[in-house]
C-alpha cells in the first residue's frame, strides 16, 4: 500500500458500486479534476463498457483509437492509450464499448484478474510522472470490477442517499474481502462518499445517519448534493469544476479532494494547498 505518493508512485483507487445511477462517473471525473486543481497529475482510467467517463471529457467514441480494451485484450502498453484532455495534469485511458465482451473472452486466460495490476505498473508508466490512478468501474461485480480491484490500493464507494442504500453494500464489501483474500491482500476501503444529497430531505439525513452509524470513520465527512450543474456539466464535456466553478457540486469535490490528501501525504507541492 502506497502512503507516499511521490516515492512510490501514483496511488491507485477503484470507484466503485455495482448498482448504476449512484454517481460513480461524475464522482471519478469531478474528483479527478479536484485533484488536478490541487496541482496533482491523475489518470483516469475508463473501465465501463458504457464509456460515459470517456464522453464527459469530450472523446466521441470514434476518436477513441487505443482503450482500455487493448489494454486487457491485446496487451497494448498503457502509455500507447492514454490521451491527453483539456485540462492540464489530467490523462485519460479511454473505453470501448468492445468491453462489454471482455468477461467472455478473458474467462480462459490464466492471469484473467491480473491484467490491469500488471498494464498499470509497467516500467514505462513512470514516465507520465503520475500521482492518482483513478479507476472508473462498471455498474457491476464483473472480472472487469475484480481486475481493477486487484490493480487498487483502495475502493472508493459512492452511495447514493436514497431507501435501501446500505443494503446494497454487503455484495460490494464481499467482493472486496473476496479479493483480498485471494489476489490483493493490501486492499482497503478508501472511503464511502455520500453522493446526490439533499439537505433538505428527510430521507436524506436519515441514509446519513445510518452510514455514519454503521460505517463510522469510513464514510467521507464531504457529501456531494445534488446539484444541477453536476448533471448539466457532461453535456458539455467538462468536469464541474471547469463548467461552474463557483457551484455546490464544485465546492463538493474539491472538499472530497482535500479529505483525501489529508489521508496520504504527497509531493510537497500539495502541502501548502491543504492546510
Amino acid at each position: 500500500m502506497h502512503d507516499l505518493i511521490g516515492a512510490e508512485g501514483p496511488r491507485i483507487l477503484s470507484i466503485a458500486n455495482q448498482k448504476g445511477g449512484v454517481g460513480k462517473t461524475t464522482t471519478a471525473i469531478n474528483l479527478a479534476a479536484a485533484l488536478v486543481e490541487r496541482g496533482a497529475r491523475v489518470l483516469l482510467v475508463d473501465l465501463d463498457p458504457q464509456g460515459n467517463a470517456s464522453t464527459g471529457l469530450g472523446f466521441a467514441p470514434t476518436e477513441r483509437k487505443k482503450t482500455t480494451y487493448d489494454l486487457l485484450l491485446d496487451e497494448t502498453p498503457l502509455v500507447e492509450a492514454v490521451v491527453g484532455t483539456e485540462f492540464a495534469g489530467l490523462l485519460l485511458c479511454p473505453s470501448s464499448a468492445d468491453l462489454s465482451s471482455a468477461d467472455i473472452q478473458l474467462v480462459s486466460n490464466e492471469k484473467r484478474s491480473f491484467l490491469l495490476h500488471d498494464s498499470l505498473r509497467e516500467p514505462r508508466v513512470e514516465t507520465l510522472d503520475l500521482d492518482f490512478i483513478l479507476i472508473d468501474c462498471p455498474p457491476s461485480l464483473s472480472l472487469l470490477t475484480i481486475n481493477a480491484m486487484v490493480a487498487s490500493h483502495a475502493v472508493l464507494v459512492p452511495l447514493q442517499a436514497e431507501f435501501f442504500a446500505l443494503e446494497g453494500l454487503s455484495q460490494l464489501m464481499l467482493t472486496i474481502r473476496e479479493v483480498r483474500r485471494s489476489a490483493n491482500p493490501g486492499l482497503r476501503i478508501e472511503g464511502v462518499v455520500l453522493t446526490m444529497v439533499d439537505g433538505r430531505n428527510r430521507l436524506s439525513q436519515q441514509v446519513e445517519q445510518d452510514a455514519r452509524s454503521t460505517l463510522g470513520d469510513l464514510v467521507f465527512k464531504t457529501m456531494i448534493p445534488r446539484n444541477v450543474r453536476l448533471s448539466e456539466a457532461p453535456s458539455y464535456a467538462q468536469p464541474v469544476l471547469s463548467y461552474d466553478s463557483a457551484s455546490k457540486g464544485s465546492e463538493a469535490y474539491r472538499a472530497l479532494a482535500t479529505e483525501i490528501l489529508l489521508r496520504h501525504p504527497t509531493r510537497n507541492r500539495f502541502k501548502e494547498e491543504i492546510v
